[in-house]
């Protein structure tokens, strides 16, 4: 997937560094030269230094191709701009919108060519599922000086370890299951907890990688 992200704060950045983990073509653009200078050689993706706010600038970044647009820059008015361009000028197929100020919730809807309004408040993991619709593994988190992977998996109806419980599950090596949220409730799972459909699992590793997880419980 070809994500283009409008925003190197902590949030753009963030999200980058997860998309990118999970192989998607990501771009992140910001109009601070300083801040995409500070991130040059830390990011296994592209960065672009300019204004999102301008069409040229969007198009040079990749818009045409893009498959999703986000729009994570602290100001609801660049947010809303970026929005409307990538969907009215370029038809990229989703946007995702953060945002800033609540009393401006109502602005962000498909008149602005936003699909998915992200209060800032959103945690990532949420954010990721809806801005992308991914409901498989991502991998949330890479603590690099640590070597630590944070990783998610959501168990479907199709899973072959729906119905399992977990002692039955043979998890890679160095990998702990640390939460399972089910009903939006977390809890710390023993081993005779059964898994089910709609189960988000969060693992840390300092070895498996995403595919090896996807592998254990798919």
């Amino acid at each position: 997937m070809n994500v283009l992200i409008a925003g190197a704060g902590r949030l753009g950045t963030q999200i980058a560094q997860v998309l990118a983990a999970a192989h998607n073509e990501v771009t992140l653009i910001d109009a601070d030269d300083d801040r995409i200078a500070e991130l040059e050689g830390r990011l296994p993706l592209r960065l672009v230094a300019g204004d999102a706010c301008e069409p040229a600038l969007l198009e040079h970044a990749g818009a045409l191709p893009a498959d999703l647009v986000i729009a994570t820059t602290g100001d609801d008015e660049d947010n809303l701009v970026i929005s409307l361009l990538a969907k009215r000028q370029f038809a990229v197929d989703r946007v995702a919108a953060r945002v800033n100020d609540a009393d401006n919730a109502w602005l962000f809807d498909q008149r602005w060519g936003v699909d998915v309004a992200v209060p800032a408040a959103t945690p990532l993991i949420s954010l990721i599922e809806e801005a992308t619709g991914t409901t498989d593994t991502v991998a949330l988190l890479r603590l690099s000086k640590a070597g630590v992977s944070v990783i998610e998996t959501v168990i479907t109806a199709h899973s072959r370890t729906a119905g399992h419980v977990l002692a039955d599950v043979r998890l890679p090596e160095g990998t702990l299951i640390a939460t399972i949220v089910r009903d939006g409730q977390p809890t710390v799972p023993t081993p005779a907890f059964t898994l089910r459909a709609g189960d988000e699992l969060l693992l840390v590793s300092h070895t498996a990688t995403e595919q090896e997880v996807h592998a254990a419980f798919q």
